[in-house]
């Protein structure tokens, strides 16, 4: 039996590696896909208080779930919003109609596993590079973009 080398079978983050996008909020790619063969990809998301999030909106070709680890986390399941607090979980079907935000007055922590393990850090990348230039998109670049990273906003 062959043995992967111990420099390809372990990838290690640490709690005080600093966060992929900071800000406000702010995002750690804990195992992108790229690191998990494509079978998975977990993301620590840090939510400042009252902080809108995405709309309402479906991916087809991977689900997504939430684990909150601190504060509060509103969850949309495409009928009605929900409140979870530390150790709660939400899964969505690809398709499946959510959203999330932070409706609470403390920051809220919360894990994102996507299965499998698209390149979601590239969303996030993207979008963080357009809010910080301050770029305009026209309606046209905006559904590109979503399109691009199979998100489909309703």
């Amino acid at each position: 039996m062959s043995y992967l080398d111990p420099a390809d079978a372990v990838t290690v983050h640490r709690a005080a590696d600093p966060p992929d996008i900071a800000g406000p909020s702010s995002v750690r790619f804990v195992a992108p896909g790229s690191v998990t063969a494509g079978r998975y990809g977990l993301f620590e998301y840090r939510m400042t208080p009252s902080s809108p999030g995405p709309g309402p909106h479906v991916h087809r070709t991977f689900s997504e779930s939430f684990y909150v680890l601190s504060g509060e986390l509103s969850i949309y399941d495409g009928e009605r919003w929900g409140r979870f607090g530390p150790g709660d979980f939400a899964h969505v079907a690809d398709s499946g109609v959510h959203a999330f935000r932070n409706d609470a007055d403390v920051e809220t922590a919360f894990l994102i596993l996507f299965a499998p393990g698209i390149a979601r850090e590239r969303f996030f990348l993207e979008l963080a590079e357009i809010r910080e230039t301050g770029r305009e998109l026209s309606e046209q670049e905006w559904m590109e973009f979503y399109a691009r990273h199979d998100q489909v906003n309703l």
